[in-house]
């Protein structure tokens, strides 16, 4: 670290310390009643609130910058062209890709390649399984005449408790014939990451429709319930 460097890192170390300081005077003041110890509380408690929401973000940043560089290729990365690396390109390269590729496939010379794609995965054993239920699962949660039709509310994990799901399709297989009982499939997604959670199957009566978006419902789980939709 050269001297400039180390001057501006005691400047702003100074500068921090005197916020704190004034701040800790001035709280002080208006606290005059309350203990040492309950204001440094209130500051760390303060602080987590603060930080939790920006670490998180810049994490998740960090985390989709780091798996948008390994996708594009090496040498169609531009930066490995630049003098100075440009963190989040590969996002912005990402998005323009995937645009072009939703624009190209509602062509006619598109949906002829696709379901040239579609046939191929679907006749590969192993793939088949794994294709055809991700397909499944994109296109009931992207169907916007069902998007206010798939949230429900749920009883679980027990009466009286209840936990926001989005309701898949109608159980017609095995286990709705050896139930006796007309079943919905719904998925209960965790809190604060919705991409895990649980397949339950409750009888249609039992479930409760929310006239909830999808985007409406993800933000209440990942915000765990502060969201203002909730």
């Amino acid at each position: 670290m050269n001297l400039n460097n180390k001057i501006l890192l005691i400047m702003f170390i100074i500068a921090i310390s005197f916020v704190i300081y004034s701040s800790f005077k001035w709280y002080m003041v208006k606290n005059k009643k309350k203990s040492l110890t309950l204001i440094l509380r209130n500051y760390f408690i303060t602080g987590v609130v603060v930080l939790i929401p920006i670490g998180f973000t810049l994490y998740l940043t960090k985390f989709i910058i780091g798996i948008s560089s390994k996708i594009i290729p090496q040498n169609l990365n531009p930066n490995n062209y630049l003098p100075y690396a440009i963190p989040g390109i590969e996002i912005f390269i990402s998005i323009v890709l995937i645009t072009i590729v939703g624009g190209l496939s509602l062509s006619v010379l598109g949906e002829r390649v696709l379901k040239l794609i579609d046939d191929l995965f679907k006749r590969i054993p192993f793939l088949r399984t794994i294709y055809t239920a991700i397909l499944q699962m994109t296109e009931t949660f992207s169907n916007k005449e069902n998007d206010k039709k798939s949230v429900v509310l749920v009883e679980y994990p027990r009466k009286g408790v209840w936990a926001v799901g989005f309701a898949t399709k109608e159980n017609t297989g095995e286990m709705a014939k050896k139930t006796n009982k007309k079943l919905i499939n719904v998925f209960v997604p965790t809190t604060p990451n919705p991409t895990s959670g649980f397949l339950l199957m409750f009888p249609v009566d039992d479930v409760i429709y929310l006239n909830m978006s999808f985007e409406e419902a993800s933000k209440f789980i990942v915000s765990a319930g502060t969201s203002s939709k909730s």
